[in-house]
């Protein structure tokens, strides 16, 4: 059965009678499921205030995780705006800082998570810079690109509201929300931290979500409208700079997921456009030394 972009997962029948979900990858970079299950843990805390739904965690260590089995079912309309409100809980949920107490992963990238006061800072320092220069380093990315790239993101205190840090999933993609039946959507494979709720809305809508446009109306209700938009952010039909194509209906094609969290949407601020710095991150590859 399929375990995610990296793991490979088996589904396993306990002792109890009970069904479990078991992943497993050899070779898992330190403390990889550890954070996984942590932040699972941290947004169910949520689900009894109406959050979104996560799996029991029933043990983790170095190179596993098992969980409780969740069957799937299909998506409804009604499922989508149950989804909409659970998730607007969980942001509302909150978090201490924008940032996390501990680094963490997305696919097996290291996911940079030492707070910053704001989140324009954030965004910049810990989710740009970093995979920016990768991309610079192994001249995927030309210095005209990542100028540009640059460029849009120091003007990210102009177009990025300030709100308080949203108790966020972090890689909420459509293959991350499994629906359960009985209107229920449960989320998995978090890269859970506290920052701006934006970044769950943009990747669900970059990605493409069955029902999404039911759910992330009910979703925007249960939030603070955003500065300077009269509606939900308008998605160009391609990218200025290469051939993607955002999806922003549930008809539509959902692209192959990247590695990296997508970009917020526009509004009005008042913080200091940060500068960017660049923080080491290293591929696995090069941090095994192959």
């Amino acid at each position: 059965m399929a375990g995610g972009d990296i793991a490979t997962a088996v589904s396993l029948r306990l002792s109890s009678g009970r069904t479990a979900f078991l992943k497993t990858l050899t070779g898992a970079p330190p403390h990889f499921f550890e954070r996984e299950a942590a932040g699972l843990r941290w947004l169910g805390e949520a689900t009894a205030d109406g959050g979104v739904a996560t799996p029991e965690v029933l043990a983790v260590d170095t190179d596993v995780l098992i969980l409780a089995w969740v069957e799937s079912g299909r998506p409804s309309t009604e499922a989508a705006n149950v989804f909409g409100r659970a998730l607007a809980a969980t942001h509302r949920a909150g978090a201490a800082a924008f940032g996390a107490e501990e680094d963490g992963y997305i696919g097996r990238l290291p996911l940079l998570n030492r707070s910053l006061p704001t989140w324009a800072e954030f965004y910049a320092e810990r989710r740009i810079a970093p995979y920016l220069k990768v991309l610079r380093d192994k001249a995927i990315v030309s210095a005209e690109d990542a100028a540009v790239v640059e460029a849009a993101v120091a003007r990210g205190a102009e177009i990025v509201p300030e709100e308080p840090p949203a108790r966020l999933h972090g890689d909420l993609w459509n293959g991350n929300v499994i629906w359960a039946g009985e209107d229920r959507a449960v989320v998995i494979d978090p890269a859970a931290y506290g920052g701006h709720r934006e970044i769950d809305l943009a990747m669900l809508a970059l990605f493409g979500l069955p029902q999404a446009a039911a759910g992330d109306e009910r979703l925007r209700r249960g939030l603070p409208a955003r500065r300077g938009l009269g509606g939900p952010a308008r998605l160009p039909p391609a990218c200025s700079r290469c051939s993607c194509t955002p999806v922003s209906s549930a008809a539509s094609t959902a692209p192959a997921r990247p590695g990296s969290p997508p970009a917020t949407s526009e509004t009005s601020s008042q913080v200091p456009a940060p500068r960017l710095s660049e923080p080491q991150i290293l591929l696995p590859e090069e941090r095994s030394g192959g």
